[in-house]
């Protein structure tokens, strides 16, 4: 198996460039997209064909190796899995009330390393009860700024959280902002940074002032002139734009003067979104929000009891967010203390121990799984790679991420639960065979350092053969490891179309209609549930029509050796053929061959040089014309009813350029031709 080459050559694409001779920014551009689209398709097609072919070796599965797809799902199965294989931990905290000079708080003891003993928390409560001493209180003022802008990762985030959207419904209903008819009252949503140029910098107060015509915004008070932050640390960076196209979502300066007519052509979901973004454009432009944090500490006996209080100064930015609080403000650090005076002393009492529980990691919903695919250097392990990374855009671009979590969702490899994404069972199923196989396959890591290479392409810190190469060689090196060391696995957990009927699976429509008929033609009585049990079918079958149903006689079944029937369908290819030999394969792993599979007029020419005589074609009218039901070769002509093609290939059928046949050996009269 050879790494397989798509669309264009490297060598094509370089001679195209010597002719048209572009610019330089065009060069970049085009050599970028050009490179993102052979690497997804080298890696994509090669290590497809490749696992198909080593994995699922029943040759009718196809397991499908996506650059992105794959370690989509390895982020999604790894979450469930550490989740099921969590184990709760017992720990234990104190609480306790104190009394100071001008009010009570509430102080807990929560030292870093849990108290896993019960024991040790309630010699701890008894120490606090009633203790007395100085209580040590911090007091400083501090400033935050206001969030950065949003991208689309962002929005796809808060979305998803706060509305419960999917990723590919934020992305719809920004485009709806972005392009609808009489709409157009944001920038293009697909961006790739949260930072804005600094040419935008005069806009801003044309932008605020539009927005606060309407009564939604106008309560949000915006000095005159908007506060402006440059750098890496506000949101006007021309350099934070760098391998850019698009700077962060805003709201459109061209059309925002007319938004008191625009906005009633906004539906729900659209008001929503775009509220978001107004508010977050608002509270870039606004002062910071100014706070006094109060940190008190009593030294118990050698334990440390603690209380945490902020009390806002000048609300600023957050004022744009009235009913946004975030968590570090929730529970007993948003408590507000009373006036506290370092020294003085405080006593503890009602002092209580408090059971606690280590929970597990949360599950994905799309923005954070977004989220995740964006910020990939968190699952490299290496700091070094990881520092590398850090600043690369993660999985795939912010354009596409939606369409792959959708694409799996699709195949039957991730669902919905709620908010939530989680894998289903064929999903884990899938993630389990391809790590066995090669880790390299999962690991977000690695696409993420390919994605890192193409972006240097787009800034042009890289040749585009260079980066092509790359993912050759990477490629190169996954299909080495899948031929050395993939053993043999069932195709049924790859989503492949081999289904084998169990007990509890329902009766095919050919089996259902056998059982109909047997019973009509011997007047017995149809068993009891066989529409819904393909095992009480089997069973009526084996014991009235061994041979039409082609089951083993009753004293071979616990022999352990397969029926005539299954073993037709195991051997459907010579012994000393494996799937790697055959003509299709072969023919798919050359490069230079660009069929996939052999055509019936390859398959018949190669039938005529060897037996010197063509492949015998079905006739096409009448059933006088038909050949005998025991043909020369032993083979039988069947029909197939529409809809019974998978259930007769599990008996036995076969299918060839003259319809479909029952192999010498093998009786499926319930099929058979009729004169």
């Amino acid at each position: 198996m050879r790494v397989i080459f798509t669309a264009q050559d490297p060598q094509t694409i370089r001679e195209a460039f010597a002719r048209t001779k572009p610019n330089a920014e065009f060069a970049r551009l085009y050599a970028a997209a050009v490179a993102r689209r052979q690497a997804d398709q080298i890696y994509n097609l090669s290590l497809t064909c490749t696992a198909t072919v080593t994995l699922a070796r029943d040759g009718r599965s196809v397991i499908g190796v996506g650059r992105v797809k794959t370690p989509t799902l390895a982020i999604v199965c790894k979450r469930e899995l550490e989740i099921r294989n969590f184990v709760p931990q017992p720990y234990f905290e104190v609480v306790a009330t104190a009394q100071a000079e001008a009010g009570q708080l509430r102080m807990r003891h929560a030292p870093k390393k849990w108290i896993l003993r019960r024991e040790e928390a309630e010699a701890i409560a008894a120490a606090a009860e009633g203790f007395a001493g100085p209580l040590a209180v911090r007091v400083e003022d501090k400033r935050q700024g206001p969030p950065r802008l949003h991208d689309l990762p962002s929005l796809q985030k808060l979305c998803g959280s706060r509305f419960g959207w999917s990723a590919a419904r934020t992305l719809e209903v920004a485009r709806e902002l972005y392009d609808g008819q009489g709409k157009k009252v944001i920038t293009y949503p697909r961006a790739e940074t949260r930072y804005l140029l600094e040419s935008l910098i005069p806009d801003a107060s044309r932008i605020v002032a539009g927005l606060r015509v309407g009564r939604t915004f106008s309560e949000i008070l915006v000095p005159e002139p908007p506060v402006i932050r440059r750098g890496a640390g506000g949101h006007f960076h021309d350099k934070g734009l760098a391998g850019a196209s698009h700077h962060a979502v805003i709201p459109n300066v061209n059309t925002v003067d007319t938004l008191r007519e625009v906005w009633p052509r906004l539906m729900g979901d659209e008001r929503q979104l775009f509220d978001a973004i107004a508010r977050s454009y608002l509270a870039a432009m606004m002062p910071d929000f100014r706070y006094r944090q109060t940190t008190a500490t009593l030294d118990v006996r050698g334990y440390l009891f603690r209380a945490a209080g902020r009390q806002p100064i000048e609300l600023g930015w957050r004022s744009a967010f009235p009913e946004w609080q975030p968590a570090e403000e929730k529970g007993e650090e948003a408590q507000l203390l009373p006036a506290l005076r370092h020294g003085e002393t405080t006593t503890l009492r009602d002092a209580t121990v408090e059971d606690k529980e280590t929970r597990p990691p949360s599950r994905y919903n799309e923005g954070t799984l977004i989220e995740a695919m964006q910020n990939a250097w968190r699952f490299v392990a290496d700091e070094a790679l990881q520092e590398r990374l850090h600043e690369a855009k993660g999985i795939d671009t912010p354009a596409t991420r939606a369409e792959i979590i959708r694409g799996l969702k699709a195949q039957d490899f991730l669902t919905a639960e709620g908010k939530h994404i989680v894998p289903t069972e064929r999903g884990l199923e899938l993630f389990a065979v391809l790590e066995k196989a090669d880790p390299a396959l999962v690991d977000p890591g690695v696409t993420a350092q390919m994605e890192r290479l193409l972006d240097e392409v787009l800034v042009g810190q890289q040749e585009m053969i260079g980066a092509i190469d790359a993912v050759c060689a990477q490629a190169s090196r996954i299909i080495g490891r899948l031929q050395k060391g993939a053993g043999d696995v069932d195709a049924r957990l790859l989503g492949g179309v081999v289904r084998e009927a169990g007990p509890d699976r329902p009766p095919t429509p050919a089996m259902k209609g056998f059982v109909d008929s047997l019973a009509r033609r011997k007047g017995l009585k149809s068993p009891r549930g066989y529409t819904t049990s393909g095992a009480a079918c089997r069973a009526f079958l084996n014991q009235y029509a061994p041979k039409e149903y082609g089951a083993k006689p009753q004293a071979d079944a616990g022999s352990g050796r397969p029926s005539p029937v299954l073993r037709t369908v195991e051997n459907r290819r010579p012994p000393s053929q494996t799937v790697a030999d055959a003509p299709a394969v072969k023919a798919a792993s050359e490069l230079g061959d660009k069929r996939t599979m052999p055509g019936r007029a390859a398959t018949a020419r190669k039938r005529k040089a060897s037996t010197g005589k063509p492949r015998s074609t079905r006739p096409s009218m009448g059933a006088a014309e038909l050949p005998s039901p025991e043909t020369a070769s032993g083979d039988t002509p069947l029909r197939i009813p529409f809809g019974s093609k998978e259930a007769a290939l599990q008996l036995g059928a076969r299918y060839r350029a003259g319809g479909w046949y029952a192999p010498a050996g093998v009786d499926l009269a319930c099929f058979r031709e009729r004169r």
